[in-house]
């Protein structure tokens, strides 16, 4: 039996890894920024979930949530950092405001958690965390640019730990999702304040949006896949989740290294060895 720390439960991947991780016998700290949406889980699985209300953004209840998941349960297995949402707008449309809470949210939510979980993972010598990015953490798309930074900064820092933490026996995992049928584009998303001037590319950002989503993945699907990197003893570093990931990240890296190579010799004389 596991044990898993959950953010995000409420609906999306985190409900749908949560039940599955119920579902097979092993126990669940669960957290929502609204705990009551949990009720069900709770009624139905009673002492194996512990829902918590969390707002990830508060790096003090961060730490406390998963001190006291520890303590009820007595150890953490696999950490899932899940929340998350998605802010959409052309860069120059951006607010301050709304640059900020996707960073503190995606990227500082889920370093606090991390931080929080670690020296737990570290006194017993194994654990999983699970980093949950997108296909916009590898590659970028017009529209939800502050998106992409903060699941570019997620990738970044969880590659440099994955380093940090292997001899203690810890794990970590960068899921990258494709399109799925979750509310992220939807109810869960956020808009910036359109300037007319983008009107016209918006509606052809929008067209390529449709079709790099078009078949898009079933949330409940992927429970098969979270239980089998968890139960893998040499999870991968990242792993894509849906078909499309794969062609557009090859079309984008033979992009970039054929840039990278024709510009070679422009890096040698930026290095003074010309």
């Amino acid at each position: 039996m596991k044990v898993w720390f959950v953010t995000g439960s409420s609906r999306g991947f985190g409900r749908e890894w949560t039940i599955a991780a119920l579902e097979r016998g092993d126990s669940v700290a669960a957290t929502a920024r609204d705990a009551s949406t949990l009720d069900d889980l709770v009624a139905k699985y009673g002492d194996r979930i512990l829902p918590l209300t969390l707002d990830v953004t508060d790096r003090e209840a961060d730490f406390a949530a998963v001190a006291k998941a520890h303590e009820h349960f007595g150890r953490l297995d696999v950490v899932v950092n899940n929340a998350g949402y998605g802010q959409f707008g052309m860069v120059e449309e951006l607010s301050e405001q709304e640059a900020r809470a996707q960073i503190e949210t995606n990227v500082f939510g889920a370093l606090w958690v991390t931080q929080a979980a670690l020296p737990f993972l570290r006194a017993q010598g194994s654990g999983h965390i699970l980093q949950v990015s997108s296909i916009g953490g590898i590659s970028a798309f017009p529209n939800i640019g502050i998106y992409n930074a903060s699941k570019w900064a997620l990738e970044g820092f969880s590659q440099a730990l994955a380093q940090e933490v292997a001899d203690f026996g810890v794990h970590v995992t960068l899921i990258e999702p494709g399109g799925f049928d979750t509310d992220w584009g939807g109810a869960s998303a956020k808009h910036a304040t359109p300037n007319p001037a983008y009107d016209e590319f918006r509606e052809k950002a929008a067209e390529q949006r449709r079709r790099r989503t078009a078949g898009s993945g079933d949330p409940a699907a992927s429970s098969a896949a979270v239980l089998e990197l968890v139960d893998s003893d040499d999870p991968p570093l990242r792993a894509f989740f849906g078909e499309a990931p794969l062609a557009i990240a090859e079309a984008d890296y033979e992009s970039r290294l054929a840039s990278w190579r024709e510009y070679q010799p422009l890096a040698v004389e930026a290095g003074g060895r010309a």
